[in-house]
């Protein structure tokens, strides 16, 4: 005879509810999963990583202070006593590129920082309330981008003078108009959604709106170009002390010492290989870390 086929009782509640449900991954822990899948933006990750690391820890990474001068030695090749050299006044070149990475990482993430906020603030204002203050914003903006950023940087630091703060702040309002116009032009596209019509139902004043609803949701593009912008920073900021509108000497960043180095660059070829080698490699990091965070936060890599 034939078996009967079993029948499976119907699961009660508390079995159904005692069962453990999938655990279900946040939007950035998405991110993280795509991220570690790019090999190109791991490596971005350890070269920053490690300049970071250098940064904080110079003063015990650096054999020599980056002041140290010793005639005797000046402008020898590298050695076991000088692996990088040593410049024309006897100074330690690796030292010097090691505190170097001290200026390189505040320039760049201070000056980021501030086109960030104040971009971002200001492409908010004119995405959120659009009309006359969005034409005013932009057109403002559009004058500022009609001038090369160097230019600009170059402009503003000249007529602030050489100096650190004076850097970051001119590299900082070249780099505004960008981040200006990539969150209004993401603000643009949230500000009719759900979420904000509920704020506002609420009673949520515009500035609780832009602040906790509309620019955490625009951080995607503004998180990429901020990685991007990083970069360009470091690379302007070591332009204008090649020129001399940079960081005041004797204190040592990329830019300057490459510009002490270009009267001996046919003899001493380390005094300008080393310092513009940290300076490619850096950038070459954090466009890969950019690009990798693009490729993670593109929403049509999803699934």
């Amino acid at each position: 005879m034939a078996q009967k086929p079993e029948i499976k009782e119907p699961q009660s509640e508390t079995e159904v509810k005692a069962k453990p449900k999938a655990k279900k991954r946040s939007q950035w822990g998405e991110v993280w999963k795509r991220l570690r899948k790019n090999k190109a933006a791991i490596v971005g990750m350890i070269i920053i990583g490690v300049l970071v690391f250098t940064a904080i820890f110079a003063p015990y990474i650096a054999p020599y202070h980056y002041d140290d001068q010793n005639p005797e030695v000046r402008r020898q090749g590298p050695s076991a006593d000088h692996i990088f050299g040593t410049d024309h006044f006897g100074r330690d070149v690796f030292s010097r590129v090691v505190y170097g990475s001290r200026i390189s990482i505040q320039v760049g993430f201070v000056a980021v920082g501030v086109a960030m906020v104040v971009g971002g603030m200001l492409g908010a204002i004119a995405g959120y309330y659009s009309g006359k203050i969005d034409n005013v914003i932009m057109r403002i903006m559009d004058v500022f981008m009609a001038i090369p950023g160097i230019l600009l940087a170059i402009a503003i630091a000249a007529a602030l003078g050489p100096g650190l703060v004076n850097v970051m702040i001119a590299v900082g309002i070249g780099s505004v108009p960008r981040y200006a116009r990539i969150v209004r032009a993401s603000v643009l596209s949230i500000r009719d959604q759900e979420f904000v019509e509920a704020a506002r139902a609420t009673g949520a004043n515009d500035l609780r709106i832009i602040v906790k609803y509309i620019l955490p949701n625009c951080m995607a593009p503004i998180i990429v170009q901020g990685t991007l912008g990083v970069a360009e920073a470091i690379l302007s900021a070591a332009g204008l002390s090649f020129i001399g509108l940079g960081i005041e000497l004797p204190r040592p960043e990329w830019g300057a010492m490459l510009s002490e180095a270009q009267d001996y660059i046919r003899t001493d070829w380390h005094m300008s290989v080393f310092p513009g080698l940290a300076i490619m490699i850096t950038i070459f990091g954090l466009n890969l870390l950019g690009d990798g965070l693009r490729d993670a936060l593109d929403p049509r890599l999803k699934g």
